[in-house]
């Protein structure tokens, strides 16, 4: 029962994150996973099982309020379900020595990227609807975003949402919507890759794919209300220093690195965090201009 609670808030937790950047679910819920003990393929999988339920609902809700472009789904998500079984049959196939650093590994480099792009982030310009990026386009960013989110335990929106975004031919609503609901796709074959991997230990973490699945219903709603409240800006900040410091402990004590280098390394981290962090929150607090409209534009949500 006090694990089951602890994976609950656990899920609270990654959905608070993800319900108010629209991304981030994965790399956080699997970074709490891994602080409190649990092996990073099972971490992983567990994850993504719960995914499988939250990212059907996500599609659902898209589909009815029509930000759903179906091309750009297929494009992406069947590419992203050949990287994702790929990249959980990877992890699992992994001794635990051996898959807990690559994993610390991927999930710094995720965490440093969201650090950056919500505190220095740049202005973008998109397009009205649907779509024109080809197929040449959307299936290397689908095959490499569902391998890094499985191998991983998150970095489907981080990788897809964020590139989609920054080539400004798709409105965001629309990316947001193709991006969530082919992340469907992704979840279920990479709980599939972790089933024929894991095998009875894939069965064993019941617990974790409950409570995660618990704690995102929980926060669903609460999620909705902080984003109102918080700058997205000030929260991507402060959760890409989260993850990028606690896995980069994992990192130091892998490769042996003692005082005081270490402590020079946690100190540097911590020295851009705070700054970035501050920089974050004086550009929020700085007067907004009014956005600028045309034809052929969307108001960007912030």
């Amino acid at each position: 029962m006090r694990s089951l609670l602890i994976f609950i808030l656990v899920g609270i937790g990654a959905q608070l994150v993800d319900g108010a950047l629209g991304m981030a679910f994965g790399v956080t819920a699997t970074t709490l996973l891994v602080l409190s003990s649990v092996g990073a393929a099972q971490a992983s999988a567990a994850v993504h099982l719960a995914e499988v339920g939250t990212t059907f609902a996500s599609g659902l809700s898209h589909w009815k309020f029509k930000n759903i472009d179906w091309p750009l789904v297929a494009k992406l998500g069947a590419p992203g379900a050949v990287g994702a079984f790929l990249g959980a049959t990877v992890l699992s196939s992994l001794s635990t020595e051996h898959a807990a650093p690559l994993m610390a590994a991927i999930l710094v480099g995720i965490g440093l990227y969201v650090l950056l792009r919500f505190s220095l982030r740049t202005p973008l310009t998109f397009g009205a609807k649907g779509t024109s990026h080809s197929a040449k386009f959307l299936a290397p960013l689908g095959l490499f975003g569902g391998f890094i989110d499985a191998s991983g335990g998150g970095g489907w929106g981080p990788v897809t949402t964020s590139t989609l975004l920054s080539q400004g031919k798709t409105a965001p609503r629309t990316v947001i919507g193709s991006v969530s609901a082919s992340e469907f796709l992704v979840s279920v074959s990479a709980s599939l890759g972790f089933l024929i991997g894991l095998r009875r230990e894939f069965l064993e973490n019941w617990p974790v794919v409950v409570g995660l699945m618990v704690g995102g219903v929980i926060a669903a709603p609460i999620a909705a209300w902080l984003v109102s409240r918080i700058s997205p800006a000030l929260l991507g900040s402060a959760v890409g220093g989260v993850i990028v410091l606690t896995n980069s402990q994992k990192l130091v004590h892998f490769f042996g690195i003692h005082w005081p280098w270490s402590t020079a390394i946690y100190s540097l981290i911590v020295v851009v965090w705070v700054s970035l962090v501050f920089y974050a929150w004086r550009v929020s607090r700085a007067p907004k201009t009014a956005p600028v409209t045309g034809v052929g534009s969307e108001p960007v949500a912030r």
